[in-house]
């Protein structure tokens, strides 16, 4: 549930209305990401803090991008084991204050991946999807994660942020689907279907030809 009672700090007008229209933006795959895109609404309206001021949980809820690496030649995705997590996750990190999601999404990836953040035909520079997760174990928190899709060739991506994941995986999304959600974010493959719909009116995710 999205935590309301923090006081609000304050914040840059223009991004918060940029992140509301993000958000209204994102249509809907499910009767729970409708709900979820309420909840994100209500707390963006409400003008509590929308960025991670102190690690881990500072506020309670914040915002986060996440962004699915799509090699749209071979139709694989990619995930990283993360070592906090213990699950097997899209990258991300949490959107610094003052920062647009996108611009967090292309810093991220650099840092983590090594490579530059180019936009998917299929979303451009746009989430696909919204969730709002509370972690587990220590430092508990709410993230209203934004998704992204991204897309690169899995031969230029040789190296990843070792500090953040113990190992990386191309999948399609068959195979992504057919993975326990025990290992996994745990709405991995609701947005692995509502990828799958968005990328097959263009023609955008070819089936797998080999599984790295």
């Amino acid at each position: 549930m999205v935590s309301s009672h923090s006081l609000p700090a304050p914040s840059d007008g223009r991004l918060r209305a940029q992140l509301v229209g993000l958000v209204d933006a994102i249509d809907p795959w499910d009767d729970l990401e409708r709900d979820h895109l309420r909840l994100a609404g209500e707390w963006l309206a409400g003008g509590a803090p929308v960025h991670r001021t102190r690690k881990p949980d500072v506020p309670d809820t914040h915002l986060v991008s996440y962004f699915v690496v799509l090699d749209a030649e071979c139709g694989e995705l990619l995930l990283v084991a993360h070592r906090k997590a213990g699950l097997w996750l899209p990258p991300g990190g949490h959107v610094e204050p003052g920062e647009d999601p996108w611009a967090a999404v292309e810093r991220e990836c650099r840092e983590e991946l090594g490579i530059p953040a180019v936009a998917s035909d299929i979303t451009g520079e746009h989430p696909l999807f919204l969730t709002v997760t509370r972690t587990r174990g220590q430092g508990e928190h709410t993230d209203v994660s934004l998704w992204y899709v991204i897309t690169a060739d899995a031969r230029t991506l040789t190296s990843y942020d070792e500090e953040e994941f113990t190992a990386i995986r191309w999948l399609t999304p068959e195979q992504v689907l057919a993975e326990s959600l025990d290992s996994m974010d745990p709405h991995m493959h609701r947005f692995t279907r509502k990828l799958m719909q968005a990328a097959g009116a263009t023609g955008s995710l070819p089936r797998g030809r080999t599984s790295r």
